[in-house]
């Protein structure tokens, strides 16, 4: 993206929210700097849609008031963030424009990519709990896939691995059973 190129000074949420769409690339706001990463690959994108899919099945099961949304920004103390996956309260999502509260967000998930893995292992999750997220999710594919689901506890998020042919059980904020090795397979 050019423009970046072309900015003078920190950036402000307000800039950032009004560049031109770009699927080629994430765009994210931490400390008036800019993050910018490539589209992601095919494998990241197939465990993203299977589980978008997964959950909007199990929260339409338990009568869920919330809305799975893939690629959102989301305001967070620091700046602007976009999960890779996000679970919304639905009534705040019907009001936002292009960019919803973390106030509003029951849930994130971040799917580890080659080049996401440190900020989504140690950044992101720090500014997921300064902002109030109660749930984190991160999925790892390599070596193997697995599910780390985070939990504030009134700081950072403690987290359970579940590792590929296993079930993951997750409660909140809705339950959900499966097993993390079916998100890549074909």
């Amino acid at each position: 993206m050019s423009v970046a190129h072309c900015h003078v000074g920190p950036w402000t949420l307000y800039e950032v929210l009004a560049l031109p769409e770009d699927s080629t690339q994430r765009v994210e706001l931490v400390g008036g700097q800019l993050m910018m990463g490539p589209a992601p690959g095919l494998a990241h994108q197939r465990a993203s849609h299977r589980l978008h899919n997964l959950l909007e099945q199990a929260a339409a099961a338990t009568g869920a008031n919330v809305e799975i949304f893939e690629g959102i920004n989301v305001i967070v103390l620091d700046g602007l963030l976009i999960p890779d996956l996000a679970i919304v309260d639905a009534a705040a999502a019907e009001e936002a424009g292009v960019a919803v509260s973390a106030h509003d967000v029951l849930a994130v998930v971040e799917i580890a990519s080659p080049s996401t893995r440190v900020t989504d292992r140690k950044l992101k999750p720090a500014l997921y709990a300064a902002a109030g997220i109660e749930h984190y999710r991160r999925i790892e594919l390599d070596p193997a896939p697995q599910l780390l689901v985070g939990r504030r506890q009134g700081g950072p998020y403690t987290d359970h691995e579940f590792l590929a042919g296993t079930t993951a059980r997750i409660e909140e904020p809705f339950p959900l059973g499966f097993d993390p090795g079916t998100l890549i397979r074909r």
